[in-house]
């Protein structure tokens, strides 16, 4: 008994081996290139005929009766490719069996073409239900018991037929049975991490689409646009993820004034992108119809509080800025103060904040009113941009901030930014980043479209 044990279950272990790597190197499907299912079946039933093959082999002789694990193969091929492949499975396993001789070949050819086709057409009614591990055992068990039964049945004189089913009865069945929910298990957890792998391509590919997306809703801020000499802007984002709720805005209001406006959406991911697309699109429609900034923003903030089902809001600094006298109307909504450097001297330029969008309907904003001079420069940002932090979780602050705008009175708006961007990275120095950072710099040049400080 005790050889017999160590010989079946030191096949099972081989076959076992084989099949995990068969299925996690997806060998079979580099060489299977149909949507026809009887060539899968033909395939597999072949494979599962090689297993019990290798399982007539290193069978146990007792008595004439070749003891092995050989129905594994057709249990695994029914399971995989139904009835066809099963069967398949069964004739080549139960062939080779019939060409060893002894005294049980009949019934053992019989019975492993049964099991095979049993397993393929209980797996095409009830494959889920077969997944499952106790299920595939307690299948083991009844198909080798019927195995067996045959035995008894086929097998002359029955005396003979019956001793050696006493003797292999226990370890026949226990061993095939765990051999084939081993199987079941490994095919099942291979195919749940194939399908994982799938999944998460097909969601970094719509990821990746979702960025290119979002991007565009986003003004390309070059030389041909916003195009006016009066003003030289530049601005970007870097989203936390693939997409972010950060977004900033450069539009007309209309021939002689121009809008800016920053924001940050709460979340991050899908969600956020989503709502700040719709945040963007309404602020924009509700600034060009409404001459009052105060009464627009009311507006847009009643908007998507009455289609805010995910109960997410935004900050959001808005400024119209007229081109020709330098005067600049503007509204906080719960965002970070704007930088503004005059001269030498950069500084926060605070005002009374009012409540985040999306956060609850009629509330009022209040307009404000500043004179921007010739070379004067505002910068806006969301506060990915003070909180960045560095591996030992320091916020890089509105300090340092500040101080980025010394002696920037010569430099364009670009090198502003990109003069920023620097001094937060050189900081954060490879620490990862959990928040969206977006900013928007403007430099008033004037009607001429000259500096002041400029040569």
């Amino acid at each position: 008994m005790e050889n017999l044990f160590t010989k079946l279950i030191g096949t099972l272990a081989v076959i076992l081996l084989v099949a995990a790597f068969i299925g996690g190197s997806d060998v079979l499907s580099k060489f299977i290139k149909t949507n026809k299912k009887w060539k899968y079946s033909i395939v597999f039933g072949i494979l599962g005929g090689l297993f019990g093959v290798y399982g007539n082999v290193s069978g146990f002789n007792l008595n004439g009766a070749v003891v092995s694990v050989r129905d594994i193969g057709p249990m695994l091929s029914g399971f995989v490719s139904g009835p066809l492949g099963g069967i398949i499975a069964g004739l080549i396993a139960g062939i080779h069996r019939l060409t060893l001789g002894g005294i049980t070949a009949n019934a053992c050819v019989v019975a492993t073409c049964c099991i095979g086709f049993m397993s393929g057409f209980i797996s095409i009614k009830k494959h889920e239900l077969m997944k499952k591990p106790y299920v595939a055992f307690l299948f083991g068990v009844l198909a080798e018991v019927f195995h067996l039964s045959l035995v008894l049945v086929m097998v002359k004189p029955f005396e003979t037929a019956l001793d050696i089913v006493k003797q292999i009865a226990v370890p026949f069945i226990l061993i095939n049975a765990v051999g084939f929910a081993l199987m079941v298990t490994i095919i099942t957890y291979t195919e749940r991490q194939r399908n994982l792998v799938v999944e998460q391509s097909r969601l970094q590919s719509e990821l990746e689409v979702a960025t290119v997306i979002q991007h565009s809703l986003l003004p390309a801020v070059t030389a041909d646009y916003p195009g006016r000499k009066e003003v030289d802007v530049s601005a970007f984002m870097e989203a936390a993820k693939e997409v972010g709720g950060d977004f900033y805005d450069v539009f007309f209001v209309d021939g002689n004034r121009i809008g800016f406006e920053i924001g940050d959406v709460s979340g991050k991911g899908v969600p956020a992108a989503l709502f700040m697309a719709t945040a963007k699109t309404t602020l924009l429609n509700c600034i060009r119809d409404i001459p009052s900034l105060a009464e627009a923003v009311m507006t847009a903030n009643n908007s998507l509080c009455a289609r805010n089902e995910a109960d997410m809001f935004v900050t959001l600094w808005v400024g119209v800025l007229d081109l020709t006298s330098g005067e600049m109307t503007f509204v906080s909504a719960g965002h970070n103060p704007p930088v503004i450097v005059s001269g030498n001297e950069p500084e926060y330029l605070k005002s009374k904040s009012g409540f985040v969008l999306a956060g609850m309907q009629n509330v009022k904003y209040t307009e404000n009113t500043i004179k921007l001079n010739v070379g004067d420069t505002v910068c806006l940002y969301t506060d990915g941009v003070t909180e960045a932090n560095d591996k030992a979780q320091e916020l890089f602050g509105e300090d340092r901030l500040i101080k980025c705008f010394d002696g920037i009175e010569s430099a364009s708006a670009e090198e502003i930014l990109t003069g920023v961007k620097k001094a937060v990275d050189e900081f954060v120095n490879g620490a990862p980043q959990f928040d969206d950072q977006t900013m928007l710099c403007f430099k008033y040049l004037g009607a001429e479209g000259k500096c002041e400080n400029r040569e």
